[in-house]
């Protein structure tokens, strides 16, 4: 086990105290050693992040194949029968107005084609993760987002349909980004509830924004305690200044 990896996994499900372990995923040509190779029947990519809780496993692209939205984010090789699935699929979302001709060449996709995509949980993947995903909330979202702007300059981007895009996203700009899940994850995944999300660390920088994660955790367990207390106050007809609400804050931490 990669104990670098399970350190950060632990960290980061104690910082943000997820309900869902967070899951590495990492495409390759080489299935690593001694990983078992997806023996079941998934209905979406997307179903694989559920899987992968309980340990790594190894797909081929067809495994994938009934998921023609999911082959094509993944940039996994199809057969002519799983482009004319892709073909319909497409024709269908334009009919509904859900994925217009438009909007297609907006849709991420991996950049490099491989043969296998590896799911795992973080704290026992078996080889580096090229993409971390946590399912989170709003309030965990919060110290992600936070810690992305520290780390990198900026804020993450919010995307839609499909979820599975995250990954592509989050690889391709080597920055995370935020997916709010879409109606067929939502149908797939069990863990995308209605106050869930899903969030995409790029795994090359996963040290950096685990620190900062774990400082912004604290601080705004801190902080959070310290408006609640100033709120009580000025409720009760105070007016505190800052000092003082800071010593209320550490006679009630103490």
């Amino acid at each position: 086990m990669n104990q670098s990896l399970e350190a950060l996994a632990r960290a980061l499900t104690e910082a943000l105290a997820l309900d869902a372990p967070p899951i590495a995923v990492t495409a390759t040509d080489t299935p690593p050693p001694g990983v078992p190779a997806y023996a079941g029947r998934a209905p979406a990519g997307c179903s694989f992040w559920q899987e992968a809780q309980r340990g790594a496993f190894v797909t081929s692209p067809a495994d994938h194949g009934r998921c023609a939205i999911g082959m094509y984010t993944h940039n996994l090789a199809r057969t002519p029968a799983e482009d004319a699935e892709l073909g319909a699929a497409l024709g269908v979302f334009a009919d509904l107005g859900y994925v217009r001709p438009e909007d297609v060449p907006r849709i991420p996709v991996l950049k490099e084609q491989k043969r296998h995509v590896v799911y795992a949980p973080l704290a026992s993947a078996p080889l580096p993760p090229d993409v971390v995903l946590l399912f989170v909330k709003p309030s965990q979202t919060l110290i992600l987002a936070e810690a992305a702007e520290q780390v990198d300059g900026r804020y993450a981007p919010a995307m839609g349909r499909p979820a599975c895009a995250v990954v592509p996203a989050a690889q391709n700009a080597d920055a995370p980004a935020l997916s709010l899940g879409c109606c067929g994850a939502r149908a797939y995944v069990d863990a995308l509830r209605d106050d869930t999300a899903l969030y995409a660390l790029p795994g090359a920088r996963l040290a950096a924004y685990v620190e900062r994660i774990t400082a912004l955790a604290g601080a705004n367990r801190t902080l959070g305690k310290f408006h609640q207390i100033r709120r009580k106050d000025v409720e009760a007809g105070g007016d505190p200044t800052l000092a003082e609400s800071l010593q209320r804050l550490q006679m009630a931490s103490a």
